[in-house]
């Protein structure tokens, strides 16, 4: 029976937008039939924390039949939250891979995290799918979160609709909640649908593009149709119209027919309705309670039947510059976009075919790390279910397990095919933090560990800083970081302590001065002997060559024999002049002294900092005929070089950033005074889609627990961005504290 009402359905294209109820009792197809390119649909589930995401993932899941049941986060049974620190913690950490096949085509639907820390997961998603849906959450509106995703949906063109969800909270306020996105997203937006009410009473809304009205039960699910009430009908009339005129602008031929007639087909609104979220000049806005499954099925509907299908996109461009249509029948190749570990199955990676057919047992080349991969099994998934599966076609998603060489963002292609992907890009870190295991043995475990963690989220960097002998942990916020150290506890059962990373100083002088040192060491036998007198000044790129120093009354004139200009690799230069005359110093001596510079360029003679942008002149010294040697004149050139430097009225250098903040207008105030206590100096303000945003340059050394410190003035509703700026003076009264701390250091040493 239910077969046949799909096939008579089929054959009547009535189920277009969903005007026929007959189409909700079909059940899922007990086998998994092979989708063509043509058939499938991938579809990102985004929005700020607390929007509704994974109870409208259950929801969606639970209307094709894929579940028999709709679990909550509360109880902790949802098919997207099945990681253990999911659980633990009541939020997604990671994005969910789901399918659902609805009126025969597939739906692959990623399930990201709603926390501004996890957005790796979001822009990962936004990549490897073609359409966005992006939840509002109906009682508190735009949220940074949902601003920060859009722009990132705008940055790689990627078309966009909006679920306003959430209609029966009790702070719900439709009318409110569009005008803020009227005024933060544009006059792109459509609306598709309307509530009759919100809050406890939601249970109706009025659909303009069918113009009908759909209402539900207590507990949701098949809605009843109806006509529009006649006090409804002015206002729906008048969105149905601004819709039908948003779809006609995509197609100069609809343009042309609704001029003429005034209206077009469902059809033709199908088509300009697609055509317009390809070229993102309609954004449409429907309107659910996922908790309530009120207006999912509808929006399904739209899902399945409007949003573009993989080939209506256009087609992701190769690293070599190339355009790689989603062709079935071109050469195989797979784009590696996620790895997970997980419980009972281990090593779980994730693809996208960009091209080709993909069958199990197929022998592919890694063209990113040079090696050959057999995927011996290919699965759709569903959470944590992999239903094994013998084909998939360019634009599908699937998983594979158990792979020996592949990382995330490798591309395995067939043999004679030579394409590579790179085309997601993530957001500099936030927050660090230094990193140890609680034993030091466990060291190696631990690195291990954290490059696993890393390609699981490629958001999560590690750093092993020589300089500041330290691993340096960065991520997108404390959240972030403190949901890998739980992992890391309880998963990989090893205990591990964060603690405060140090600063990269750095140390430079700023005024010339001149010392000399003479090494000399006799203890039986051939003895040292080295002696150096050098002058130390600040370079800067494009200064004139040596010619006189005076100091006191005594005049030092320079006869530059060579020049070495060494680049340092923490950035600024060695510059080292030889002015050796009449052979005080063999020239042979030349690169031990240099390397005794380096020493302490390497470990400044302040803090134990890197020392940058200096420039020495060589110009005099003596050897011994038979103890003059390299580690001599090393140790000469090291210690004239410490003591000079200090002469030369020597300076500290802290990082300083670039910082963004977007904050809504009521806090801003406080979010000022706080930066201002950071030691920041605001560079400019201005207004930003219905939000502030305040531009500053911060030390670093300040911005260690900004990220908590911004969430707690701004109950969560901000979010800020870092970059490296430029290296700057530190005031007189930290670098007597640093100075301080260093000597104190020593010593106790």
């Amino acid at each position: 029976m239910e077969n046949n009402v799909y096939f008579a359905l089929r054959k009547r294209k009535k189920f277009l937008f969903g005007n026929d109820q007959h189409y909700y009792s079909l059940l899922k197809s007990d086998n998994m039939k092979v989708y063509q390119t043509n058939e499938i649909k991938n579809i990102a589930l985004l929005g700020s924390k607390g929007s509704g995401k994974t109870t409208l993932a259950e929801a969606m899941l639970y209307e094709c039949g894929v579940i028999k049941r709709r679990g909550t986060v509360e109880a902790k049974n949802t098919v997207s939250d099945y990681f253990p620190v999911e659980k633990e913690y009541g939020y997604s950490v990671f994005s969910t891979i789901f399918y659902a096949e609805f009126l025969n085509k597939k739906l692959n639907v990623i399930d990201c995290p709603g926390a501004d820390d996890f957005v790796g997961n979001a822009i990962t998603a936004l990549n490897v799918t073609d359409t966005g849906v992006i939840l509002i959450n109906a009682q508190y509106g735009v949220e940074v979160g949902t601003q920060n995703i859009f722009r990132t949906a705008s940055s790689i063109n990627k078309p966009i609709m909006f679920a306003v969800n959430q209609l029966d909270g009790d702070k719900a306020d439709f009318e409110n909640v569009y005008e803020q996105m009227k005024d933060v997203f544009g006059n792109k937006l459509v609306q598709i649908q309307y509530p009759l009410s919100c809050g406890a009473s939601f249970n109706a809304m009025i659909d303009v593009l069918l113009m009908k009205k759909y209402s539900w039960g207590p507990d949701g699910g098949v809605p009843t149709i109806e006509d529009i009430p006649e006090e409804e009908m002015p206002k729906a009339l008048d969105l149905h119209q601004k819709l039908v005129e948003a779809a006609a602008e995509n197609d100069e031929t609809l343009m042309e027919k609704f001029f003429d007639q005034g209206h077009l087909t469902e059809d033709e609104m199908r088509e300009g309705i697609r055509k317009g979220l390809v070229d993102r000049s309609i954004y449409p806005v429907f309107c659910v309670s996922a908790a309530k499954d009120m207006g999912v099925r509808r929006m399904m509907e739209f899902l399945g039947n409007v949003v573009p299908f993989v080939e209506d996109m256009p087609a992701p461009v190769n690293t070599a510059g190339e355009e790689v249509a989603p062709d079935s029948n071109g050469p195989l190749s797979l784009y590696m976009f996620k790895t997970t570990v997980e419980p009972h199955i281990g090593e779980v990676s994730y693809f996208k075919v960009m091209s080709g057919t993909l069958t199990p047992g197929v022998d592919l080349d890694n063209v990113s790390r040079d090696s050959k991969e057999r995927l011996a099994q290919i699965f759709c998934v569903c959470g944590q279910i992999k239903t094994p599966v013998d084909k998939l076609c360019a634009g599908d998603i699937g998983a594979t397990v158990k792979l020996k060489d592949v990382r995330t963002g490798n591309t395995l292609d067939e043999k004679g095919c030579d394409y590579s992907f790179d085309f997601i890009k993530y957001p500099a870190p936030k927050y660090q933090r230094a990193i140890r295991p609680v034993t030091e043995s466990d060291a190696e475990k631990l690195s291990t560990i954290l490059t696993r963690m890393h390609e699981e989220d490629p958001t999560w960097e590690v750093e092993q800083s020589k300089e500041l002998k330290q691993t340096i942990l960065s991520g997108q916020g404390e959240f972030h970081l403190r949901t890998l150290k739980w992992r890391v506890e309880n998963n990989d059962k090893l205990p591990i302590v964060f603690e405060e990373p140090k600063i990269p100083y750095r140390e430079t002088i700023t005024k010339a001065s001149r010392a000399d040192y003479r090494h000399k060491k006799q203890s039986g036998g051939a003895g040292q002997f080295g002696e150096v007198h050098l002058i130390v000044e600040p370079y800067t790129d494009g200064m004139p060559a040596p010619d006189t120093y005076r100091f006191g009354n005594q005049e030092f004139k320079m006869n530059v024999r060579d020049t070495q200009e060494i680049p340092l690799a923490w950035g600024g230069k060695l510059v080292v002049c030889n002015c050796i005359v009449g052979g005080a110093i063999d020239a042979r001596f030349i690169p031990a002294i240099v390397k005794g510079l380096m020493d302490r360029m390497e470990q400044g003679p302040l803090t134990g900092s890197y020392a940058r942008d200096v420039r020495v002149c060589i110009y005099d010294g003596k050897m011994h005929p038979v103890d003059s040697n390299e580690i001599s004149f090393r140790l000469a050139g090291r210690n004239a070089f410490s003591e000079a430097f200090r002469n030369a009225n020597p300076k500290v250098l802290e990082p300083v950033y670039d910082v963004d903040v977007m904050v809504p207008a009521d806090v801003m105030g406080d979010v000022m005074s706080d930066l201002q206590g950071r030691r920041a100096i605001i560079m400019g303000m201005s207004s930003e889609n219905g939000f502030e945003k305040i531009s500053a340059k911060v030390p670093l050394k300040e911005m260690s627990s900004y990220s908590t410190a911004l969430s707690s003035i701004t109950g969560g509703r901000s979010s800020f961005t870092m970059k490296f700026a430029s290296y700057e003076l530190v005031p007189g009264d930290v670098q007597e504290k640093l100075l301080k701390e260093y000597e104190e250091k020593n010593n106790d040493e």
